[in-house]
């Protein structure tokens, strides 16, 4: 998992810094390309929708309006300032790869306990402790995890297999909630370092008005709409990681809850083994 970690962070890096680069390098327009267009235009009609590679005028302007977005986008980061946006938008890299990793492995950690249940009880039945355990090791998951534990200690008693259930489920909630607290770590930087920006934002816009001799009206405003970027930045990475963290925590009290549930049942068919021998 720390490889499936590393791999997507390093994308979402690379994917952001190109998209950066690309926004950041303005090509210029070849003007011969443009009057050839116009002359050709002015001796033949041009239907609006272009059939071969399917693209409208409806479709054009879409296209306009999202190179727009893209350069409003860019035109906002750079005003907020390299610093504290390139800081703001390595929280939102760090903070998504590692919600994403934890997602993933939360899914892959999902096992159906009823059907799980229900395998280990026809093995208990037809092939003993031995049958039971070799279907726990080959099921995925947390939950038949604890159960090859409790299954593995059945020989010395049915207290000896609660113990190590209850024992071998603490390490695995323990490695559901691995992460966390760096997810929250995010969460909370994100508006820390926004609020900062703005701070030091509203600084240098009164060292702009000192330096004029005189309170400009526009000079103030322009350097409070620079120093709020930060801010707002901030508040939505921290609002996006937010959704992305009570997910997870969702997820993982559903999987602690079924592994509570399915434990106790475990132990209710040793006993229910042992009381047949």
């Amino acid at each position: 998992m720390k490889k499936l970690f590393a791999f997507v962070a390093v994308l979402v890096m690379l994917s952001f810094g190109a998209s950066i680069n690309a926004l950041a390098q303005d090509e210029p327009v070849d003007t011969t390309a443009v009057e050839q267009v116009a002359d050709s235009a002015a001796t033949e009609t041009v239907p609006l929708v272009v059939e071969e590679e399917g693209i409208t005028v409806g479709d054009e302007a879409e296209l306009e309006k999202g190179g727009e977005l893209h350069k409003k986008i860019k035109a906002k980061f750079i005003e907020g300032g390299a610093s504290f946006m390139g800081a703001l938008l390595l929280t939102l890299i760090f903070g998504l790869a590692l919600s994403i990793e934890r997602i993933i492995y939360l899914n892959l950690a999902t096992t159906n306990t009823e059907k799980l249940l229900g395998n280990v009880e026809t093995a208990l039945e037809s092939g003993g402790i031995d049958a039971a355990k070799e279907v726990c090791r080959n099921t995925r998951g947390p939950v038949a995890s604890i159960f090859y534990q409790g299954l593995d200690r059945a020989d010395e008693g049915v207290e000896a297999a609660e113990k190590s259930v209850l024992a071998y489920g603490s390490v695995q909630v323990g490695l559901l909630e691995k992460n966390l607290s760096w997810i929250s770590l995010f969460i909370a930087i994100a508006p820390m370092l926004g609020f900062m920006g703005t701070v030091i934002g509203m600084i240098e816009a009164f060292d702009q008005i000192r330096m004029a001799g005189n309170v400009s009206a526009q000079l103030v405003a322009g350097g409070i709409q620079i120093a709020l970027i930060t801010t707002v930045t901030g508040l939505i990475i921290a609002v996006i990681l937010q959704v992305f963290y009570n997910y997870i925590l969702s997820t993982i009290d559903n999987l602690v809850y079924a592994m509570e549930d399915s434990s106790i049942i475990l132990i209710d068919l040793l006993i229910k083994h042992n009381l047949k021998k």
